[in-house]
């Protein structure tokens, strides 16, 4: 029959893509590097090298910003290029349908432009669906949200956290808030600068963050931080501390904290009770930070799972969207809603 079916979770740092008749996830970083406004050098993991390191001629740049598409052509590039990996840059001929992760907590056009984005591209998609991120987070995390059953999920991203509490297949309440991983590595760099008259760019911050990074305080640990003297203004190399990366990651953690606490007040009784026996489901990037389910535990009393492969679980559940009948209708069509 020729047709295939991807999932494709587009992410504000990374880019997820699954076939369900391959057993791989492509999970490489969403940005490009293009040359003189037109040359495309590199996309992908392999962009991401040059990021922060490229002369003035070669424009690095990640075209989501916040979990919604900023720059469309550049995305629609991304798309193909991605596709024709997936494909080992083979012809591919024959249908494809595509079901597209997209957040919940933004404008409606915002969301259609997700839908717009596999509609107007080259990869010649027959059939466009939309699950909503939560959904399929949760499906991915190995939960039934058909049932009748309150699941609360929290997914720490790059730039937001988006946290939802799910019952029979749909979102019941769900908030979404500018903080993420990002937002880490620029207290971080804020932190450097101000103990140890330090500027590092937001490659080292990341490499501190999964280094050093604790949610709750930990025995302290060094590493290296490579970067600009202030004061003399040449390379150096200075032992970081992890007491310094824990009291700058600690204040973003805790805003995260306050959503998720106000999304906890605001649940039905007979969902948060769901919620007190089965706990809460943390997803996302930036939820491998360590102890992040001991610092939740501590503030909310609630049991804590981070999901398995955490950043992968919303491609995972959009195969499984895919897969089983029984989630058919938790994808729609934008044509299934008013857009107006």
């Amino acid at each position: 029959m020729g047709q295939n079916i991807y999932g494709v979770d587009i992410g504000t740092s990374n880019f997820k893509m699954c076939c369900k008749d391959k057993d791989k996830i492509i999970n490489e970083k969403n940005i490009i590097a293009i040359a003189n406004k037109k040359d495309i050098l590199a996309f992908g993991d392999e962009a991401y090298e040059m990021y922060e390191k490229a002369p003035e001629h070669i424009e690095v740049s990640f075209p989501v910003k916040f979990g919604v598409i900023a720059d469309i052509e550049n995305m629609q590039t991304l798309l193909l290029r991605f596709f024709n990996k997936m494909n080992d840059d083979k012809k591919f001929t024959g249908n494809t349908d595509f079901y597209i992760a997209v957040p919940t907590d933004v404008t409606e056009v915002e969301k259609r432009a997700f839908y717009e984005l596999v509609a107007d591209s080259k990869v010649k998609a027959k059939n466009i669906y939309i699950v909503d991120k939560p959904v399929a987070d949760a499906i991915g995390a190995g939960l039934d949200v058909t049932k009748s059953k309150g699941i609360m999920i929290v997914n720490i991203g790059a730039e937001t956290t988006e946290i939802s509490v799910l019952s029979l297949g749909g979102i019941v309440i769900s908030k979404s808030v500018k903080i993420g991983g990002n937002k880490l590595d620029d207290s971080i760099i804020s932190a450097v600068r101000k103990v140890y008259n330090l500027i590092i760019g937001s490659k080292t911050a990341e490499g501190l963050k999964k280094e050093l990074g604790s949610a709750v305080q930990a025995e302290e640990t060094f590493a290296p931080g490579f970067g600009r003297n202030v004061l003399s203004g040449l390379p150096v190399s200075v032992d970081i501390s992890s007491d310094v990366i824990y009291s700058a990651v600690v204040d973003p953690l805790h805003s995260i904290m306050d959503s998720i606490k106000v999304i906890l007040e605001r649940t039905p009784p007979e969902l948060a009770a769901d919620i007190i026996k089965n706990g809460i489901y943390v997803s996302g990037g930036t939820s491998n930070i360590r102890n992040l389910e001991k610092f939740i535990h501590q503030e909310t009393n609630l049991a804590v799972n981070i999901v398995e492969n955490p950043a992968e679980s919303v491609v995972r559940g959009l195969m499984g969207v895919v897969s089983n009948p029984d989630f058919a209708g938790v994808a729609y069509t934008p044509q299934d809603k008013n857009y107006d």
